[in-house]
């Protein structure tokens, strides 16, 4: 998913001390002539608490081994957020599927003001301080990777003013 997003940092699991946030478990059944196989599917977000988050989807027949494969797949697809002071550089708008999220930066104080799997997202990432709001579809798979949408689109200030060659100072005053 973050191929299609520009300045995106991949970051390799060794040496971080990951937190994983299990966000919802389903039971899916499958019905055949026998009668009817149960198995689970569940979705993670992995994250080290200081600007690494990845999310993954694991399936088994038991809810124990469809967790352990979802860590898995989440340690493959971390990448690097920018945070300023514990709350996000600016406001952004992620969507994925029916599902739409709004994230807004908060004052220091304010907490996380996210439900569900925003926040399992937010909390991971490592952001404390920000404004939420999940619009639209509220399958926890697409307001992930909606959150996640939004995520990869934001920009720090040093990187807007190396990519537009300016000095720091500039980006703010214009």
């Amino acid at each position: 998913m973050s191929s299609s997003y520009k300045n995106v940092e991949r970051v390799k699991p060794s040496g971080l001390e990951l937190q994983d946030h299990l966000v919802g478990v389903q039971r899916v059944t499958k019905v055949t002539k026998g009668g009817r196989a149960f198995g689970f599917s569940a979705i993670v977000v992995v994250g080290d608490g200081n600007g690494v988050v990845g999310h993954g989807l694991g399936k088994s027949k038991d809810v124990a081994s469809a967790i352990a494969k979802a860590i898995e797949d989440a340690k493959k697809n971390l990448v690097r957020i920018p945070i300023i002071n514990q709350t996000l550089p600016h406001e952004q708008k992620g969507k994925f599927g029916g599902a739409r999220v709004f994230l807004k930066p908060a004052s220091h104080g304010t907490g996380v003001i996210a439900g569900g799997a925003v926040r399992a997202v937010l909390e991971s990432v490592g952001v404390h301080d920000v404004l939420s709001k999940s619009i639209g579809s509220s399958n926890p798979h697409n307001v992930v990777k909606a959150t996640f949408d939004a995520l990869l689109q934001l920009r720090s200030a040093v990187d807007v003013a190396k990519a537009r060659g300016i000095s720091l100072e500039k980006v703010f005053k214009g």
